[in-house]
């Protein structure tokens, strides 16, 4: 469970806390048939001639962000670079963006040439990374505490943050450049009452409809999500509110492929749930609690993905530290529990897909890893890339 309690200069969060206490597959090998020799005589008495072989064309190494807590011990000293193997897997180090603190969690604008970060401190802010020289371009206050989620909105224009501690969401806009601009608006969630157990409104998330018409707020602390029209002058106006079950603990929300339906992770009371999306009014209806699939006990659910193809979701699970496999049927409307899957490391905070989908990054908090697992989009399949590759307090994972 999360709190808003932190200390000044971006200490301890109970979010934080949270996250700091605390097999090999057999592989049969088939020989290739021998090629033949170059001299070697043919059917019907010839010389045969050696065909050349075909090689697999290299996949050149993809880039990979990482994010950490810099004020914490063994954290991070900034925005962690690495790449990858979009074949194997494989991570390899790149060295570190210095200058931004706490960068938890981190966002590339549609265009590829700039990172967003948040800055999960006291004082909030969202900082901006050109990404071809890595220059800093600067950092913008987002008006409440604890920002933890960021976004951009699809037209690039607007940067999307939710500030956890203070409960409230801002946006800022983006120049031709990737620098943001002054905030333009800050909308706090002041209704409904926080839910059980909790001491105020806790923003965890905020994300743009697949349609572009809607921006949605997922609140851990009153257990809502909300539904905002955005303008053109970056104004936000609410348009409906969608209550899970009270003590539920919204926190992540991902929407299936088709746009109208959606599945929301609950880390208080360890549940999941498929939600039907209206893209005319922006409205969310969220449907019964399903199970992780994790048994009983604290479990914490972080964050749903959704294959490209709609077919299946994972969910991962910081408690019992795996990914709940779901198969998606009746056009996204239902999950069907598979099973559970061993992530490879301690407390996975964040999980993301490669670009093209064949691969899933888990980054574990507590042990510092990012794990990485081949996908089998059609038949739903995880399979371990080899070792989890060292990060200092890995929270979140962005590969591009």
């Amino acid at each position: 469970m999360d709190s808003g309690a932190q200390e000044a200069r971006g200490g301890w969060s109970r979010r934080r806390f949270v996250g700091a206490a605390a097999g090999t597959a057999a592989v049969l090998a088939v020989p290739s048939p021998a090629a033949p020799r170059k001299d070697a005589p043919a059917p019907g008495g010839r010389t045969a001639t050696a065909r050349p072989e075909r090689k697999t064309p290299e996949r050149a190494p993809r880039p990979l962000h990482l994010g950490t807590y810099t004020s914490v011990d063994g954290g991070g000293t900034g925005i962690g670079l690495a790449s990858y193997d979009p074949a194997t897997g494989r991570i390899t180090g790149a060295g570190t963006v210095t200058g931004v603190a706490d960068p938890s969690y981190l966002a590339v604008h549609p265009d590829g040439r700039t990172l967003y970060a948040v800055d999960e401190r006291t004082d909030g802010g969202v900082t901006a990374v050109r990404l071809a020289d890595r220059k800093v371009l600067g950092t913008r206050g987002t008006g409440g505490a604890a920002p933890c989620h960021l976004s951009v909105h699809p037209t690039g224009r607007w940067l999307l943050s939710a500030n956890y501690g203070s409960g409230s969401v801002a946006v800022h806009p983006i120049d031709a450049t990737g620098a943001l601009g002054e905030r333009t608006d800050l909308v706090t969630h002041s209704s409904p009452s926080p839910g059980p157990g909790q001491q105020g409104p806790h923003a965890h998330q905020i994300v743009t409809s697949p349609d572009g018409g809607h921006v949605l707020a997922v609140d851990l602390g009153t257990d809502t999500v909300y539904s905002y029209r955005l303008d053109a002058k970056g104004k936000l106006t609410e348009a409906g509110r969608a209550h899970a079950r009270p003590g539920a603990g919204p926190r992540h929300l991902t929407f299936h492929p088709d746009g109208r339906h959606a599945y929301l992770a609950n880390e208080v009371d360890n549940t999941v749930t498929v939600c039907a999306y209206d893209p005319g009014t922006g409205r969310l209806t969220i449907g019964a609690p399903q199970s992780t699939g994790t048994g009983a006990g604290t479990n914490y659910p972080a964050q749903v993905l959704v294959t490209g193809n709609g077919a299946y979701a994972y969910l991962a699970n910081r408690g019992d530290n795996s990914l709940t496999r779901y198969a998606v049927e009746a056009d996204g409307a239902r999950l069907r529990l598979i099973g559970t899957v061993p992530v490879g490391g301690d407390f996975p905070r964040q999980i993301a897909f490669s670009p093209d989908g064949g691969l899933l990054f888990a980054a574990n908090q507590r042990s510092g890893t990012v794990s990485v697992f081949h996908v089998d989009t059609g038949s739903g399949e995880l399979r371990l890339a080899g070792e989890p590759f060292a990060s200092p307090v890995a929270v979140c994972a962005l590969p591009l």
